[in-house]
């Protein structure tokens, strides 16, 4: 059936659109910015809301949650990307909570056994009921005995049935994104398709239990000589694709924070750990943990922050590091002409504009900062502002820079209410300072030249290989050049008529929709 693939793409379109329209999400929408297809649909979604629907800003968020697992990990992944979805939604976003009813204990054991082929005896000499749930997996509390001894750990269990609902909605939201690439003015900006094929990565990645396994074991080998945060450790024996387990932590969340307070400890330094450890990661190993919220923080017995859930992190390159920490250092110290520099050395700015306009462009975001107090100064807004600004010099968007940037805001949201006086700027300065003065002085430089002496020995060991693959295409182009390229008046013909069923499909198609909208509306 063309983009939409068959029947059962429109009508489980139609069923989410019902739901959105149903919950006042397209209420506040100005049809005057839609083009003339659209405004029939978004008439038949104004005369669908339900009375006395929610606040505007929870609305989204209450619809996704209402459309299943596959639209809450939408909903998670598009929080993390304001270039597609614009702040406001973001902020919408926010409200979205990714908690799910558990699944059966039945379902829970006959998974296990299913996983590892034993009895569950075992495996675990106890398996507890389910103590957390969300829209991938849900977590138990079981014990196990080995050469170590006995202990307690949490076991991960994928749910049942989830990679084939994902399957088939994914295959409903790349339809949507097709349809939106054809008729959204700003498809080439947005690039709905790209969106859903980033998706689809993400979450078949977390879906493999092995793979955040093997996330949280580098991720503690990095922080394995930090004394003020840990990683749980991994029972590789006990962790499949389906199941994972790992060490369970005794502690307190950092969600929690009257049991922290009652427990004796100093909430402004813990705030500057969360802080600190982040950009840690993020400078020192480029690998950050991209879901930081209190719920997935903990501190354990001995005072050390623990981090858990690690279906979702970020990387940083080593040009993305130095770019971070020299525009962070940049505004500590006003060197606005130093932030516009690195914008350009990066490549991220094109050459045809001047370093002196966007060196401007930085200090209108600088020097208010300036004038504030250090509890209302905040770096991932900084960013963000930053971002805007840039989007003006034609900045192209960075994907691992946004996931970044969004990281931030969280981190920065759990060191506020862990201390709401935190001062950002002297919390960052010492680690930000201790990255540039290692990897951009004297000992930086020397490490920089080694690796770039390096690349050119592999350049030059290749370098026989790469001439013979020149000569090949050249002579390939040669022989297209003589011999000419081929396009018929039947060819033509074939792709105008392409095109113009492409057209009238499209076209039919949001149609299709607002006819089923309306079919639910009446069956409802």
């Amino acid at each position: 059936m063309g983009a939409l693939g068959s029947v059962g793409h429109f009508w489980r379109l139609a069923h989410a659109g019902f739901v959105l329209a149903r919950e006042g999400v397209f209420s506040d929408v100005d049809a005057a910015s839609l083009p003339p297809t659209a405004r029939l649909p978004l008439a038949l979604a104004r005369l669908v809301a339900r009375a006395g629907v929610a606040p505007p800003s929870s609305r989204l968020a209450i619809a996704i949650g209402k459309l299943g697992p596959s639209y809450v990990k939408l909903g998670q992944f598009l929080a993390t990307r304001p270039d597609v979805v614009g702040p406001t939604v973001v902020r919408d976003l926010e409200f979205l909570q990714d908690r799910m009813e558990p699944f059966s204990q039945q379902i829970a054991e006959e998974r296990v056994v299913a996983a590892f082929g034993r009895p569950l005896d075992e495996v675990y000499t106890q398996f507890g009921t389910s103590v957390a749930a969300a829209s991938i997996a849900q977590v138990h509390r079981a014990r196990v005995r080995d050469a170590n001894g006995e202990r307690d750990v949490a076991v991960k269990i994928l749910r049942p049935g989830i990679q084939a609902r994902f399957t088939r909605d994914l295959m409903d939201m790349y339809a949507a994104a097709r349809l939106a690439e054809k008729h959204l003015p700003d498809a080439d900006r947005l690039r709905p398709v790209e969106v859903v094929d980033t998706l689809a990565r993400s979450v078949r990645m977390e879906m493999d239990f092995r793979l955040e396994a093997a996330a949280a074991s580098e991720f503690a080998e990095n922080v394995v000589d930090d004394p003020d945060f840990r990683i749980p450790t991994i029972d590789w024996d006990r962790t499949t694709k389906d199941v994972l387990t790992l060490e369970w932590i005794d502690g307190i969340p950092l969600s929690d924070l009257t049991a922290l307070e009652r427990a004796g400890y100093d909430l402004p330094r813990l705030g500057r750990i969360v802080i600190q450890s982040f950009l840690r990661h993020a400078l020192r190993d480029g690998f950050f943990h991209a879901d930081m919220h209190q719920g997935n923080l903990f501190v354990d017995t001995t005072g050390r922050l623990v981090a858990v859930d690690f279906g979702i992190t970020g990387r940083l390159g080593p040009k993305e590091r130095r770019f971070l920490a020299e525009i962070l250092f940049g505004f500590i110290t006003r060197n606005y002409r130093r932030v516009a520099e690195v914008h350009f050395e990066a490549g991220y700015v094109p050459e045809t504009f001047s370093i002196e306009d966007f060196s401007q462009a930085v200090r209108a975001i600088g020097e208010p900062i300036h004038s504030r107090t250090a509890d209302q100064i905040s770096m991932a807004k900084l960013l963000t502002l930053l971002f805007e600004i840039t989007a003006l010099f034609d900045m192209k968007t960075r994907t691992e820079l946004v996931m970044l940037q969004k990281t931030m805001v969280v981190v920065e949201g759990v060191g506020r209410t862990l201390d709401p006086k935190l001062d950002l700027w002297s919390t960052a300065e010492p680690v930000v300072r201790a990255w540039i003065e290692e990897n951009l002085g004297p000992r930086g430089k020397l490490e920089d030249a080694g690796r770039n002496l390096s690349t050119l020995a592999r350049f030059a060991n290749n370098l026989p290989e790469v001439l013979l693959r020149g000569e090949r295409l050249l002579e390939r182009l040669e022989n297209l050049s003589s011999e000419g390229f081929d396009l018929s008046a039947r060819t033509v013909e074939r792709v105008g008529r392409a095109e113009a069923q492409r057209a009238l499909f499209g076209h039919t198609a949001l149609w299709v929709i607002a006819v089923l909208m309306a079919i639910a509306l009446w069956l409802r």
